[in-house]
């Protein structure tokens, strides 16, 4: 029976290993284009692609974001009943909205690009807006797909089409920024650096347009299956796609709320640093460019490491709404405690390493345009609050509360607001301001949902297995990731170098604290690909 028990809570962390593994790649490879394009179109041209890519970003949540999580959630919960025949038509009716939502909204961004770049005080991402504009479509549909695969606890599908999703949209954006680069050159420059950027953002859509491929691909592979199993079923009652769109939208709009209001910290700070930073005395090249190293630098690099927190949320949603659908208390309980230790145990020292060696990896990844590192040393720890938000929202969107994360965010968006206006406006801070600010964006949501999870379900939140352990492994490793950089620099001369070896020494010091102060147990490696082996080698060595 245990044994079982560890099966089932650990299978949903199995299927968020691959989308981790996936997301990483993905991440990885986003890295590889956005060092090329962005030594390419520097710091301003960052902030003219960031400015009508969160535009678009915005939109998309609108449109479609909220779909994915509420799919997955409909439709996890009637296959675990065996209702076949309505889980298909959760999809069915999904497509729909989104099909209709992505066609709306695309016409929206492109009528009023105009309206929207001059909004922003950035006039230049009138031409990124327009290049956007398909995508909106393109991912909506995608979205119904990806939500369907998950809602059948499958991450297979999602995740290689995020790969060649990121394949396809590398490639483009570079190439695409280096054709534009050279055309319509504005007098007096060298180089058309609005286009350009267009350019990049053109590499979405086509990216967007090949990861949609291989969802649909998927899925008229198995729909054949799918057609017979539903005819098959037998179910008390068929919904019909009327009544299955409105419980879509019903269960939708509180995950777009929510992640609209989160997304709407990237467009106060859109709207808000290059404005109060030229109110402060710097000029619109430089405000421009302090932004740019803040949406191109800071929160890229900080949202690497989430990337992980978010593909662990979105296998344990389903999984949990199985079991919550099944009255699998314990089961619940358990799922909700696991999903924590493995968020915090990766976060936490992702938080602590990227504070530590900010200019380092700053340097390395941008050596033609390598200001911004303070920004990463300041704001690291913002990746652990905002791992704990994306736990916890995915948590509360599988027990059925999906409108507690929506009040938490809007107290995060409330407290970004306010220390903007405060710590911006200080000349000795200025974009430092929109950093802090952000970390205390997800502190206050991130604490809001934890405490609201607790009272909801009595489940008590494991401080010392998710959190403490986390931080002791942590501070060893920064301790030996500082002290063996500067022993690598003095060796070698070579930045790149010695900070790819100390995140290296980084990596293997943590694992060994962990293991050490069972912060990392034989049952967290059991719920991994490959556990089996790290089991073996780690009893060899009398780690376990």
């Amino acid at each position: 029976m245990a044994a079982k028990a560890k099966k089932k809570g650990g299978g949903f962390v199995k299927q968020a290993a691959i989308l981790a593994a996936a997301s990483l790649l993905v991440r990885f490879l986003g890295f590889i284009y956005r060092w090329p394009l962005t030594n390419m179109i520097g710091d301003e041209g960052n902030a003219i692609y960031s400015g009508g890519y969160y535009i678009y970003t915005f939109l998309l949540i609108l449109s479609s974001a909220g779909l994915p999580a509420a799919i997955s959630k409909l439709v996890s919960e009637r296959i675990a009943l065996k209702q076949y025949r309505n889980a298909h038509r959760v999809f069915q009716a999904a497509l729909v909205i989104s099909t209709c939502f992505g066609t709306f909204f695309a016409i929206v961004m492109g009528l009023g690009a105009h309206r929207l770049a001059d909004m922003i005080d950035i006039a230049d991402s009138y031409y990124s807006l327009l290049t956007l504009c398909p995508t909106l479509v393109i991912v909506a549909i995608m979205s119904v797909f990806r939500g369907y695969f998950q809602g059948m606890r499958t991450m297979v599908p999602t995740a290689i089409s995020q790969i060649v999703e990121q394949v396809f949209n590398a490639f483009f954006s570079v190439y695409l920024a280096w054709v534009f680069m050279s055309i319509n050159i504005p007098e007096g420059m060298t180089k058309n650096i609005p286009l350009a950027s267009a350019g990049g953002t053109m590499g979405t859509g086509i990216g967007a347009l090949a990861g949609l491929v291989v969802v649909v691909f998927a899925y008229c592979l198995i729909r054949p299956y799918l057609l017979w199993r539903a005819e098959r079923c037998k179910q008390p009652y068929e919904e019909s796609k009327r009544e299955l769109i409105g419980r879509v939208l019903q269960t939708a709009w509180p995950i777009i709320a929510g992640t609209a209001v989160f997304s709407i910290t990237n467009l106060i700070d859109m709207g808000m640093v290059v404005r109060i930073l030229q109110q402060i005395g710097f000029s619109e090249e430089n405000a421009r460019a302090l932004y740019g190293q803040l949406s191109g630098k800071y929160v890229t690099l900080t949202t690497l490491p989430v990337t992980i927190s978010t593909a662990v949320a979105t296998a344990a949603l389903p999984s949990i709404a199985t079991s919550v659908k099944l009255k699998e208390r314990k089961q619940v309980r358990r799922k909700m405690t696991l999903t924590y230790r493995i968020s915090m145990i990766i976060s936490v020292p992702a938080a602590v390493g990227i504070s530590a060696l900010g200019p380092q990896i700053i340097h390395m990844l941008f050596p033609s345009a390598s200001d911004g590192g303070t920004l990463l040393t300041v704001g690291g720890v913002s990746i652990i609050f905002l791992a704990l938000c994306q736990t916890s929202t995915g948590i509360l969107q599988g027990i059925g509360h999906i409108k507690v994360p929506v009040v938490g965010a809007i107290l995060g968006a409330i407290t970004k607001v306010i220390l903007n206006v405060v710590l911006i406006r200080i000349p000795s801070i200025n974009v430092l301001g929109a950093v802090l600010s952000t970390t205390g964006c997800y502190l206050v949501a991130g604490v809001f949902d934890v405490i609201m999870l607790s009272r909801l379900t009595g489940t008590k939140f494991d401080i010392m297995g998710s959190f403490l352990k986390p931080i002791i492994g942590s501070a060893a490793m920064a301790a030996a990731t500082l002290g063996s950089y500067h022993v690598f620099y003095q060796l070698l001369q070579s930045n790149t170098i010695a900070t790819l070896l100390a995140i290296c020494i980084a990596v293997a010091v943590y694992g060994l604290v962990m293991l050490l102060i069972k912060g990392i147990v034989e049952e967290d490696l059991q719920t991994v690909p490959g556990g089996g082996k790290l089991i073996r080698v780690c009893r060899r060595l009398h780690l376990l």
